[in-house]
């Protein structure tokens, strides 16, 4: 009985006292990131449905103008990144870091060929002269798609820096980060660019 006791102890001494975000993959604090970020995709997400609901024939038209297949190449190629991470956290649990950094090399390099399809997008709005302040519905795709694309472009700069301190910790706290990238898109791909 008293064994039990002392190993709870030191368990509980061993945690960093986030409760359940110490069971969590990678650093409590990047989870606290992590889910500050869901509510913030998640009040855009709700901004964006009313007013769909508010303005259906404006978010019908601007809609039609997008071209959805970059988004589904944009939606395999942050999936595809999804996996090396993956695979670069079970690669890094075993001790391989030559493989584990040139997984993060393939994330980082499709996360480049995600912002590149991004800047061809964009450049395909501007020049038929449709911008943020065209209409309600493209005043939120510019934002919320912006603002994933902050977050791929900070998410590749936290995969180099794992590449780099290629620890366990460092490479799991990250590609939960990127994990979270992921998710975003697969919600908002759909959101923005397919559901009528």
């Amino acid at each position: 009985m008293t064994e039990q006791v002392s190993t709870i102890d030191d368990d509980e001494e061993e945690g960093s006292g986030w409760g359940a975000l110490d069971d969590l993959p990678g650093n409590p604090i990047m989870w606290v990131l992590i889910i500050s970020e869901l509510l913030v995709f998640g009040a855009f997400f709700l901004s964006f449905g009313v007013s769909r609901l508010l303005e259906p024939e404006v978010f019908a038209q601007s809609q039609s103008l997008l071209d959805g297949v970059w988004g589904g190449v944009n939606t395999i190629v942050l999936l595809t990144s999804g996996l090396l991470c993956a695979l670069a956290t079970q690669s890094v649990q075993v001790g391989n870091i030559k493989k584990t950094r040139a997984l993060l090399a393939g994330a980082i390099s499709l996360g480049a060929v995600f912002g590149i399809i991004k800047f061809i997008e964009y450049g395909d709005k501007f020049d038929q002269g449709i911008g943020i302040e065209t209409d309600t519905f493209f005043t939120l795709f510019f934002l919320m798609t912006g603002f994933h694309f902050m977050h791929v472009i900070f998410g590749m700069i936290l995969l180099s820096i794992s590449m780099w301190k290629c620890r366990h910790d460092t490479v799991e706290t990250v590609c939960s980060f990127w994990h979270m990238v992921d998710l975003i898109w697969v919600l908002l791909y759909p959101l923005v660019y397919l559901a009528r």
